[in-house]
């Protein structure tokens, strides 16, 4: 896959397993508890700028608790959330949060079904107007080229016209996929984003991560292992709330207590 000029203006180097850069996230010390249950306790994890982490773990580890922290939807009762090194993700709400660049797709695909493929982009990169006023607002020169952009990209361009609840189970994962990137997010949060995908969409998923990655961040949650080995630059796993180890998939497979985790033994 060729990306375009305007949306990837760097490659990716040939060994994928990219050396730490800064962290764009730097989560410190989290603490989160339900109703005296602990979700999320004492977690720390860091994000280099560029890099794609897969976060894997169990049911109940607190993968999507993570995912809440980062985008304002649960506030932890303690510990930081550094984006860009200086913004405490704690202190701000969901919108605030999305508005300096960190976007989210849930596992489950979430499109406006009666509008069209095209209509949906033009929504999600308008998205301080209204619906409607989204809808009626002419776009730019520069509005439509990202838009064609993102349709080439996602191999949607010719779906343009198409109601979104017509389109199949992947197609609406690709198109949710877009919504985030024509808002230009600088991270990424993917929660098992090739859940129900055929295996050549999840190839081509799989493709196109490793394409986002360096341009963007992405952290991704996942249960698919053969996925994970084909996108991560590292793996970050999770139990009971907190980080049990880190590293190249293959290091974290090796981890005498992955194995018990995983294995039960």
């Amino acid at each position: 896959m060729q990306p375009d000029e305007g949306l990837f203006t760097r490659q990716l180097p040939g060994d994928r397993f990219r050396e730490q850069t800064d962290p764009v996230l730097q989560l410190e010390n989290i603490n989160v508890s339900f109703d005296g249950f602990r979700a999320l306790t004492d977690l720390s994890l860091a994000i280099g700028v560029g890099e794609l982490r897969c976060v894997i773990g169990p049911n109940g580890a607190g993968k999507t608790t993570l995912m809440d922290v980062i985008t304002g939807k649960t506030r932890p009762q303690s510990g930081k959330a550094l984006y860009d090194q200086s913004v405490d993700l704690t202190t701000l709400d969901p919108v605030a949060i999305a508005r300096q660049g960190i976007g989210r797709k849930f596992q489950k695909p979430t499109v406006f079904e009666a509008l069209t493929v095209a209509e949906n982009l033009a929504l999600a990169m308008k998205g301080d107007k209204s619906v409607w006023a989204s809808l009626r607002a002419r776009m730019s020169s520069e509005q439509d080229d990202r838009l064609n952009e993102v349709l080439r990209l996602l191999r949607l361009d010719g779906e343009r016209y198409r109601q979104a609840g017509l389109l199949s189970h992947g197609q609406k994962q690709f198109l949710e996929i877009g919504m985030l990137l024509v808002q230009e997010p600088h991270l990424l949060l993917l929660d098992e984003p090739a859940a129900g995908m055929t295996d050549a969409e999840t190839e081509y998923t799989a493709e196109l991560f490793r394409t986002l990655a360096g341009q963007h961040s992405l952290m991704v949650v996942e249960h698919d292992m053969g996925f994970v080995e084909t996108i991560a630059d590292r793996v970050t796993v999770l139990h009971q709330g907190q980080v049990l180890a880190e590293g190249s998939l293959r290091e974290v497979q090796a981890n005498e207590q992955v194995i018990e985790v995983y294995l039960g033994r």
